[in-house]
């Protein structure tokens, strides 16, 4: 029996909720580069905001990419049963959070450096 191309490959739906998670985890980095401007804006200024900004498009990249994944893999599965892989949302996530360390971390020594100054 052949699954038709509109429905979902199995019954468990385990692409389906592989797509969501990746959802979850784009959109939670997304706001965490937003709050993370918030926050670091009065320290390190204008750093800030680009940091935050690489960081929302690193995770929105993310976003559009398990999408795409997603339809990839769902074509694969229902056509030739082989799941097609790429790490491009794996390395826009990892990208995102390495924006965001560094964002941290130049808040961290800016507010030390403004505690040492006189």
């Amino acid at each position: 029996m052949t699954t038709p191309s509109h429905m979902p490959f199995d019954p468990g739906l385990q692409p389906e909720r592989t797509l969501l998670a990746w959802r979850r985890t784009c959109l939670a980095l997304a706001v965490a580069s937003a709050v993370a401007v918030r926050f670091a804006g009065e320290t390190i200024g204008v750093a800030a905001a680009v940091l935050g900004i690489l960081g929302v498009a690193a995770a929105a990249g993310g976003y559009l990419r398990a999408a795409a994944r997603y339809r990839r893999a769902h074509e694969g599965l229902t056509g030739t049963g082989e799941l097609p892989i790429d790490g491009m949302a794996l390395g826009l996530v990892t990208i995102t959070l390495l924006l965001i360390g560094a964002g941290a971390a130049a808040y961290v020594i800016g507010v030390g450096v403004q505690r040492l100054a006189p």
